[in-house]
């Protein structure tokens, strides 16, 4: 299984145990793009709504594309009950939008599983002159609030976290977005914090694609010295969270 169809195998533990963004993050972007009721805007990948709300509540024209069968469900499930809400399954590297066009597209945590020119080059296409390009992604600092604290989590790594698929996903390079015609690349940063117990943590750590696909018998064995450690070691991981913002421009000439 592709890692980015990994997801769909947990709707429910995904959509509990994900991170949210900063309301500053969207107020910014929001206030960036004059996102509103006479505006048309696409999300890429919504998985089961992590950053939907503040765009949905603008009263925009919010669509949504999602790759995964359940996790559409889910969004459906959400968010059907409004009216300004319209979502299809399907993939964005080869659905066919028509005549659609947009005034943003935005992605949280998905546009880096899309291959890069197809990812510039077809949003690109789809937005109008003038156009926003929005790319939001975590960088999540557990080190920093307890070091001693992450050095034992980093061994539980080291013994028991044998992938069945490697992560290769890694290098994906947001400001490429200048070399599909993109203008005005721009990031921006805002600041969080998050905590949780012991299987708080477990639980998130279970959705992150390569963890998903670590094979018995390491798999129990990982999630069980994670959990053990973190009891042991003041019962808590904190998270320090960048919340990133990358913006880009589609110019009104070309």
């Amino acid at each position: 299984m592709e890692f980015r169809k990994i997801f769909d195998t947990i709707p429910e533990q995904f959509d509990k145990f994900r991170p949210r963004y900063s309301q500053e993050l969207f107020d910014y972007l929001i206030d960036f793009a004059k996102i509103g009721p006479e505006k048309k805007v696409l999300e890429l990948g919504p998985g089961t709504g992590q950053a939907t709300d503040p765009i949905l509540r603008t009263g925009c024209d919010y669509n949504a594309i999602e790759l995964g069968e359940h996790l559409y469900a889910r969004m459906q499930e959400k968010y059907s009950r409004f009216s300004n809400f319209h979502i299809v399954n399907d993939d964005f590297i080869t659905h066919d939008f028509g005549r659609q066009k947009f005034d943003m597209i935005y992605s949280a945590a998905t546009i880096q599983w899309i291959p890069e020119e197809v990812a510039f080059s077809k949003t690109y296409e789809l937005l109008y002159p003038g156009g926003v390009l929005a790319m939001i992604l975590t960088k999540a600092d557990y080190k920093t609030p307890n070091e001693d604290l992450y050095q034992k989590i980093q061994k539980i790594y080291d013994q028991y976290f044998k992938p069945a698929i490697p992560y290769t996903h890694g290098s994906f390079k947001y400001d490429a977005a200048l070399n599909y015609g993109y203008i005005d690349f721009q990031r921006h940063d805002f600041h969080g914090r998050r905590e949780m117990d012991p299987d708080e943590y477990v639980s998130f750590c279970g959705t992150h694609c390569d963890h998903i696909v670590i094979p018995e018998p390491y798999k129990t064995q990982f999630f069980e010295g994670l959990r053990n450690v973190v009891r042991e070691n003041s019962g808590k991981v904190v998270f320090e969270d960048i919340y990133i913002l990358y913006l880009a421009k589609k110019p009104f000439t070309r």
